[in-house]
């Protein structure tokens, strides 16, 4: 069941991704699957000082549908961004993501995968809580 079906309402934005191979500093063990959770990080951010945020991608097909539970994760490829925290999404996110931003997915303070948004979907709706 995708994170729209569960919540009743659209992803916040979407993104191209690529995860990174174990020489490049990624993952050493297998592809995630779906229903796989990390953070995010903004591109230029001293994590140090502004932290990771909890936003979760859920993973597509080439045809833009969720790929099904438990399915590995393409190395590359689009993804729906859903952000956890609603006071977040209010206090900083809706100020910083844009179309062509740049940023990673995270495993704690490592970076795993970069990111581009390429489509702001939900973030500016105030008709819904998570």
């Amino acid at each position: 069941m995708s994170y729209a079906d569960r919540s009743g309402h659209p992803p916040d934005f979407e993104v191209h991704y690529r995860f990174y191979r174990p020489e490049e500093g990624g993952r050493s063990s297998e592809q995630p699957f779906q229903g796989y959770r990390c953070d995010w990080s903004y591109e230029g951010d001293d994590i140090s000082l502004t932290g990771i945020y909890m936003i979760w991608p859920e993973f597509q097909t080439e045809e833009g549908l969720p790929l099904p539970d438990g399915t590995v994760v393409p190395i590359a490829g689009t993804a729906s961004m859903w952000i956890v925290s609603h006071n977040l999404r209010v206090q900083v996110h809706r100020q910083r993501i844009k179309e062509g931003m740049r940023g990673y997915f995270m495993e704690g303070g490592r970076r795993i995968a970069e990111a581009t948004v390429s489509r702001v979907i939900g973030l500016h709706s105030n008709t819904f809580t998570p």
